[in-house]
């Protein structure tokens, strides 16, 4: 994030609270519904969301916001509903974008609530829509018994022991995130649960997700969605992106392979979901395939490997020499292609027929 600075500021919301949000990069606009557990400063160093801010202010002008009763909005709102979170969309929209010109809108879990009800209202606002790990209707809603159970008590238990110096309540729900993440990853979402948010405001808001259903909306929207999707997400089962995918018209479906609801940074699925994302929107770069003929035979290995869903330490095994080695490979490989990543250099390599 070094070569990134993001620049927040506040707004005052019609009922009163104060919003927080915050805008780094360059290009068009992108803006990203709140959702649950943020705070703009300290995700903007976290091992588990930095990587997503870095690649979308790298591609667009990325504004984000912190949910009312979280992060660096007002912790304690005049009023916290369902209809609050799609109005708070509206209005940030509002003061960030250039009236006229469309933008990009990006619903993760349950933002993704307030990106529907955004774009049946305004399609013409509204050039892309993308929606990772969403849902329309919460655990209250799917007529599992069982489910609506578990998700009381998870509620209960965040209401008696979120605040507790001893992290296990809060670990009980963060764990379900990343079931793959490391150490330093959940020690650090335990720690974005306690500054983020107070124990009673974090029960109510996970009540109320509970309670979500706008399933009736999906058939309304009328803008080009891509709706992306952990296949064994612990959180939102992959069932409820397929509902949103089949029920909104000439939707986009991509599956990922994981099991973690946040994607980190360094599993295939992230690489994915990039491609994904920069084939959707078009930000992908459109270079003359030419390029190709700069690469060295070395590098042209690196990138067919790359198109595979390698990471630098499966390519430095598979070539048998060292991840440094590899690394300056990858290096000289953007600079010859013109891409600033490795989503990009393999949508571009896919694109126009690579094959090594």
């Amino acid at each position: 994030m070094s070569q990134t600075r993001q620049r927040i500021r506040f707004l005052r919301a019609s009922d009163g609270a104060q919003l927080a949000w915050a805008e780094a990069g360059e290009g068009p606009l992108l803006v990203k519904a709140s959702n649950w557990m943020s705070h703009l400063e300290y995700e903007w160093q976290s091992p588990l969301w930095r990587h997503w801010i870095q690649f979308f202010s790298d591609h667009f002008r990325f504004v984000r916001y912190d949910e009312r009763g979280c992060g660096l909005s007002d912790r304690v709102p005049p009023l916290v509903s369902v209809d609050r979170w799609a109005a708070d969309l509206e209005e940030v929209c509002e003061v960030v974008r250039h009236p006229g010109e469309p933008f990009l809108l990006l619903g993760i879990s349950q933002g993704a609530f307030a990106c529907i009800h955004y774009a049946v209202r305004h399609p013409e606002r509204v050039s892309h829509m993308i929606l990772y790990g969403g849902y329309a209707r919460g655990y209250l809603k799917r007529g599992n018994p069982d489910a609506a159970r578990e998700y009381r008590a998870i509620v209960e238990a965040i209401r008696v022991g979120w605040g507790k110096d001893n992290p296990s309540f809060r670990q009980l729900f963060t764990s379900r995130f990343i079931p793959e993440g490391t150490a330093e990853q959940l020690a650090w979402f335990n720690e974005l649960c306690r500054k983020t948010v107070a124990p009673s405001m974090a029960a109510d808001l996970l009540q109320l997700r509970g309670e979500i259903d706008i399933v009736r909306l999906l058939s309304q929207v009328r803008v080009p969605a891509l709706v992306i999707h952990a296949a064994d997400d612990n959180v939102i089962s992959v069932a409820e992106g397929r509902l949103i995918a089949s029920s909104i018209p000439g939707a986009q479906f991509v599956e990922l392979d994981s099991k973690n609801h946040i994607l980190l940074d360094h599993e295939p699925a992230w690489t994915r979901f990039q491609e994904a994302v920069l084939e959707f929107t078009g930000a992908a770069p459109a270079l003359d395939g030419d390029a190709f003929t700069s690469l060295s035979p070395r590098e042209r290995e690196v990138l067919a490997l790359l198109s595979e869903g390698l990471d630098n330490t499966q390519i430095a095994g598979r070539l048998s020499i060292s991840e440094k080695t590899v690394r300056n490979h990858v290096s000289s490989v953007y600079d010859k292609l013109g891409v600033w990543s490795r989503a990009q250099a393999v949508v571009f390599a896919r694109e126009h027929g690579f094959r090594g």
